[in-house]
């Protein structure tokens, strides 16, 4: 498979390109315009084909793309790979706004291609293991309860990057049925100055709570997942160890030693499962709706908080 790599920033070097440089059977390209980066990269992973320009990459006839840039170019790269029939995978956002999410999602089905959004949060291996409904919802009906919580230090924003850069991802992780509306939401937030600092949205789904926050005003950053079964709970505070309560007893459940960091937070399955869509050629419907329905959803709680 003829892979390219679109934007080598930050989260690519960090979270993919240790992972994608070591899958067996990938024909990988870099982008960038950054021609020290390109330079540096290469060398780095051995990589030849070289581009400045993703537009150049049709020639070199790609068999897909993977976007790491800006979100604010997330909308005309997409476009055009999506035209030219390219399965494509865009970073979380697709975009900072529902609008240009929908009309991307409408392009991808008229040209039947697959458009992957990279949530990784959806394939954390621990979470998974004993919150099953977070992959599956047909599980989630015995789910009492979930609060996804994703903290900073000292970091509030403009509302709409707060919202869409960040907060989407503890918004999508508890957004197990493609909520895309306020109705029964509660909504609350608060600001430093003009800025975003903290923002809690929550609801229920038939007998299940769900809570997204985030508080980037908080005394670090940090991240910590709990939900709930009868007479069962857990609690995660970081992607690899947390605690059950069950039985009136609690223990510590861990991922097996030398688990690497990046498949303890769910990029190495998020890439495989990106791969198989690209083989297969299509996106599961239900992957689809729930991709729209959190940035719809995050659409209107920008609104609402703009007011």
């Amino acid at each position: 498979m003829k892979l390219a790599i679109i934007g080598l920033g930050n989260i690519a070097q960090k979270a993919y390109l240790p992972v994608i440089t070591q899958i067996p059977g990938l024909d990988l390209l870099f982008c960038t315009r950054d021609k020290n980066t390109l330079k540096k990269l290469s060398q780095l992973y051995r990589i030849e084909q070289l581009y400045s320009d993703y537009r150049a990459l049709i020639k070199a006839e790609v068999d897909a793309v993977m976007i790491h840039s800006s979100t604010a170019s997330h909308r005309e790269i997409a476009t055009f790979f999506l035209q030219q029939g390219i399965p494509t995978f865009v970073d979380k956002p697709l975009a900072d706004n529902a609008f240009d999410c929908e009309r991307l999602y409408e392009l991808a089905a008229k040209h039947q291609q697959p458009l992957y959004l990279g949530f990784n949060r959806r394939f954390i291996p621990l979470y998974n293991q004993y919150l099953p409904a977070l992959q599956n919802t047909q599980e989630h009906s015995s789910l009492l309860s979930l609060r996804w919580e994703k903290n900073r230090f000292n970091q509030a924003g403009d509302i709409r990057s707060f919202i869409f850069d960040d907060f989407i991802h503890p918004l999508d992780s508890v957004n197990l049925n493609a909520k895309n509306n306020l109705d029964d939401v509660y909504l609350t937030w608060q600001f430093k100055g003009q800025q975003l600092a903290r923002l809690d949205v929550q609801w229920q789904q038939q007998n299940t709570l769900l809570h997204a926050s985030m508080n980037r005003v908080y005394g670090m950053t940090k991240e910590r997942i709990s939900g709930s079964y009868e007479n069962c709970a857990f609690e995660f505070d970081s992607f690899v160890s947390g605690k059950c309560w069950q039985d009136n007893q609690e223990s510590v459940i861990t991922l097996p030693d030398w688990t690497p960091m990046l498949t303890g937070k769910g990029f190495t399955a998020m890439i495989d499962d990106w791969l198989g869509v690209v083989e297969k050629g299509k996106l599961a419907p239900l992957v689809v709706e729930r991709n729209l329905a959190t940035h719809q959803l995050a659409e209107l709680i920008c609104r609402k908080i703009l007011g």
